[in-house]
């Protein structure tokens, strides 16, 4: 079969390629890093991962892979991937979707100190606001006291918002959440556009769905303006690699020139060739076989989700989720088991499973276990391995009948914002013990893990429901993120005058 030359470009991998061609020509390594490829490198290490790794970990500025001849094999694959995902350009990253969260904040900043914040947003969003000095108005998305956790960002919630701050410079959202619900990024995108600003998506759970188009629409073809995408997560590049998409919309709106700055400031000056070779590899995958292996994937989870649905007591999230407020669609790759109708938790649920049969999940909460699964899991045996589990694991906790019925206590409201995530991190401190805190201004994030959604932002005043609540998801098996003490037993708080 014959291909255009976009598609052809696209089965190319430039940049993988030109690290091979460095490594297989036993070039003299006269430069970092000092393992040389593998000679100088431990011997464990060598053993762990091989030699062939080790040769491809070439620095940065070297001649005919990112420096030399315009396009190099890198600026040549970053052009495949805005390609393959339809942005007016791509950025690769090697500190994960943080990066691109942090580098969306320094862009914004150049606008202006305002800016409307989904406030279910993840840590490294609220990282950003620190480090970019932003002065943030939360929008609270729809809740789900059935299920107890946070969904989408309505339309009229983000209006209601950038209405209330006509000094925003941009709307930051979330889609898909870490269960699978996914925005409506098209209405969104249009709210923002009235109020002439930016849409930033943080689509670190969607980056596969711009390859088969049973799947709901991503940001970028909605009309985001800037979405970060964390390739790692389903698509398959190693972990701490990300893209940054930057849309077709206004260039008024958000700056290329803005935007590069922004990750070149946020980056290493030593970058993982490992890293921007698994992307590129990854772009090439999705591009060319994303479609056949996200239909195959689609089809085995939704065998499973019929598997998992036919034991008593358990019941999964699937499309009738796009029902609920918040929610305009759901991404079946994700695998939401709702375990309200059994005898435990979900914490205890997952350290059931990891007794049973190493069983690890992407994520647990009381009321929801999340299983997550990769774009290129051809023959997927662990569907059917997790579904074994629960039936065994069911059998042994016993089924609960009144708790499917029950709503769960949703986490406690968010404080009050008393000063800016900035001031409040670099401010005056002190640290005081937990159980003296209520009341007290937060230096600190406390961001229950999983999902890394912070209960308490820098800046916000602590409540006795909310330290209280976190420390239950720590009695639970949860950890903290942000926290100075891991273990909760002191907090951070800001010096008030008087």
């Amino acid at each position: 079969m014959r291909v255009g030359p976009e598609a052809a470009r696209q089965q190319q991998a430039p940049y993988l390629d030109a690290l091979s061609d460095y490594a297989e020509r036993a070039p003299a390594r006269l430069h970092v890093p000092g393992h040389k490829g593998g000679l100088g490198a431990d011997p464990d290490l060598l053993a762990a991962i091989g030699e062939r790794a080790l040769g491809l970990d070439i620095p940065a500025l070297t001649y005919g892979i990112d420096v030399g001849v315009d396009p190099t094999p890198f600026e040549l694959a970053q052009r495949l991937a805005a390609e393959a995902w339809g942005a007016r350009r791509a950025w690769f990253l090697i500190n994960g979707a943080s990066q691109g969260n942090l580098a969306a904040g320094l862009a914004l900043a150049h606008r202006g100190p305002d800016v409307v914040v989904q406030r279910n947003a993840h840590s490294s969003v609220i990282d950003a606001l620190v480090l970019a000095g932003l002065r943030p108005t939360f929008v609270a998305p729809e809740l789900d006291a059935e299920l107890g956790i946070a969904h989408c960002l309505s339309e009229q919630a983000l209006e209601r918002a950038l209405a209330g701050t006509p000094s925003a410079i941009g709307a930051w959202v979330i889609s898909p959440t870490y269960f699978g619900a996914v925005a409506d990024v098209r209405a969104l995108a249009a709210v923002a556009h009235r109020h002439d600003v930016p849409l930033i998506v943080d689509e670190a759970w969607g980056a596969h769905l711009a390859f088969h188009e049973q799947l709901p629409e991503h940001a970028l073809a909605a009309g985001a303006d800037l979405v970060i995408s964390s390739t790692h997560k389903i698509v398959g590049s190693l972990t701490q690699s990300a893209m940054l998409h930057l849309g077709h919309g206004d260039e008024a709106l958000i700056g290329e020139d803005i935007v590069d700055r922004a990750v070149t400031l946020t980056e290493s000056t030593s970058p993982s060739s490992l890293l921007g070779a698994s992307l590129d590899a990854a772009r090439r995958q999705a591009a060319v076989y994303g479609r056949e292996l996200l239909g195959h994937t689609m089809e085995v989870l939704r065998r499973t989700r019929e598997e998992i649905r036919a034991i008593e007591g358990l019941d999964v999230l699937d499309e009738r989720l796009s029902a609920r407020p918040g929610v305009f669609a759901y991404d079946p790759l994700r695998l939401a088991v709702d375990v309200r109708g059994i005898a435990a938790s979900g914490y205890e649920l997952a350290r059931l499973l990891r007794v049973l049969d190493d069983i690890n999940l992407e994520l647990y909460a009381q009321n929801v276990i999340v299983a997550a699964f990769g774009m290129g899991e051809r023959r997927l045996p662990e569907a059917a391995r997790l579904a074994r589990a629960l039936r065994a694991a069911v059998e042994r906790v016993g089924v609960d009948p009144s708790g499917a019925e029950a709503s769960f206590a949703a986490p406690p409201p968010w404080g009050e914002l008393a000063m800016t995530p900035r001031e409040a991190y670099l401010g005056a401190q002190e640290v005081v013990r937990a159980e003296n805190a209520a009341g007290r201004i937060a230096a600190e994030s406390l961001a229950t893990y999983p999902p890394g959604i912070p209960n308490v932002l820098p800046g916000e005043r602590l409540s006795a429901e909310t330290l209280a609540y976190v420390q239950r998801t720590l009695e639970q098996g949860g950890s903290v993120r942000g926290a100075s003490d891991r273990l909760l037993r002191t907090i951070r708080v800001v010096v008030e005058d008087g």
